[in-house]
């Protein structure tokens, strides 16, 4: 009798051991076609930002999520595919919160809006940024992060056309003034991202100080005062 029980116990014992595991099993779900999409994404963006195009592989892409390489293609073509994505989401990203930010009436205060922006997203978004900023080896509708700052500036443009026409000066010129606005804020932003000093604020204020004494000061028309005029 003992050794029936002894048995009987023993059974008992492995029965309980198997049921956390049955349980576990249960309890694991299968991804749905846009959970596995998403975070394939997010997976891509990370491989991106840290290590660029060339030096991410669909096989790491594929081994990061726990799937074969066939699922990476069958949900984007390939990594070009995947890496296209990315950056159409991460500018659409920067392009909402910068034409987002623009509500103040007043011109300097819609530079200060325009200037945390796109600070604001390099500082939320720091992987977006890093994809951004490099020269992407894939052919995009979208364009490239130069064309962003392009779509940036246009917002910033019909602001700067305004004031130009009620201050005297050419409106024609308002396009090319926007674009150098909002690249000096876009290089800056490089920059500051390797640094973080001093702090956001500070930069903004910095940035805008620039901008707005210098179109306070501005000339209807600038002369050159070097011997070159050509």
């Amino acid at each position: 009798m003992a050794t029936e029980d002894s048995s009987s116990d023993s059974v008992g014992k492995a029965k309980s051991k198997e049921r956390p595991v049955r349980a576990t099993r249960r309890a694991r779900r299968r991804m749905t076609g846009t959970e596995r999409r998403e975070q394939l994404l997010d997976i891509g963006r990370t491989l991106f930002a840290a290590r660029g195009f060339e030096g991410t592989s669909v096989e790491e892409i594929a081994a990061k999520a726990g799937v074969s390489k066939p699922v990476v293609y069958e949900h984007f073509g390939g990594k070009e595919g995947l890496y296209a994505v990315v950056v159409d989401r991460e500018m659409s990203r920067l392009l909402s919160m910068v034409t987002g930010a623009l509500t103040a009436g007043h011109p300097r205060e819609l530079l200060e809006q325009a200037a945390f922006a796109l600070l604001d997203y390099i500082e939320r978004y720091t992987d977006g940024f890093h994809i951004l900023v490099r020269d992407s080896p894939v052919a995009q509708s979208t364009g490239t992060f130069a064309s962003l700052i392009g779509d940036i500036a246009t917002q910033v443009e019909d602001i700067l056309g305004h004031e130009f026409k009620s201050r005297g000066y050419d409106a024609k010129l308002a396009p090319m003034y926007a674009q150098a606005l909002v690249g000096m804020v876009a290089l800056t932003g490089q920059w500051w991202l390797n640094v973080r000093k001093p702090k956001k604020a500070e930069v903004a204020a910095h940035l805008v100080n620039l901008a707005w004494h210098g179109l306070q000061g501005l000339e209807q028309n600038p002369k050159l005062v070097g011997r070159r005029r050509d």
